[in-house]
């Protein structure tokens, strides 16, 4: 009886053995087709995070492009203030450089004429440096952009159509912008 009992221990450990080979060797299937959803998961993870890279990268990248933008934009914005900061200040000084030169011309006393001449140049010349420039209109093509017509004369040989016959007001540049339109007649 012993010898059949060590026979079926025998069976039984010989079964179980073939059953944990199967086990065995459905693990390692079941491993083995893990392992390929395992690299197909790891191949979508891999593209999903490669995705995600170029869209922070574009994100990074239009950011930066954004920052440079602003800052070059509010440099332009700075250096233009500075540049015309003395406009308010220039548009009230002007009627006062219009009425200096209204007094040279009618001026008799040559030594006086002389004396306010040298006063008058040298503010524009120190106005000059700061910027502003005198516009000469008289004889030149009536520009919109440029000129306001006061009145309007008829045209004549001295005078073609379309020219500036006269400046009731002179204009400025500021810069290179328009300060104050020159005020003028125009032949039509």
């Amino acid at each position: 009886m012993n010898q059949e009992l060590e026979q079926e221990t025998a069976q039984e450990t010989s079964c179980k053995q073939d059953q944990q080979k199967d086990n065995d060797n459905r693990d390692l299937k079941h491993q083995r087709r893990h392992r390929g959803r395992r690299r197909d998961d790891s191949k979508e993870q891999v593209q999903q995070l490669g995705e995600k890279l170029a869209e922070l990268n574009d994100k990074y990248l239009r950011t930066v492009a954004e920052y440079e933008n602003y800052r070059k934009r509010t440099t332009l914005e700075k250096a233009e203030l500075v540049m015309s900061g003395g406009k308010d200040i220039l548009r009230v000084v002007l009627p006062t450089i219009d009425d200096l030169e209204r007094a040279l011309q009618a001026m008799t006393d040559e030594n006086a004429r002389e004396g306010v001449t040298m006063i008058c140049n040298k503010l524009l010349n120190a106005l000059a440096q700061k910027g502003l420039k005198p516009m000469e209109a008289k004889g030149e093509k009536f520009d919109e952009a440029l000129h306001e017509a006061v009145t309007q004369i008829p045209a004549s040989d001295d005078h073609p159509k379309g020219t500036v016959v006269d400046v009731v007001e002179k204009g400025y540049f500021l810069n290179d912008k328009v300060l104050r339109y020159a005020k003028v007649v125009v032949a039509i």
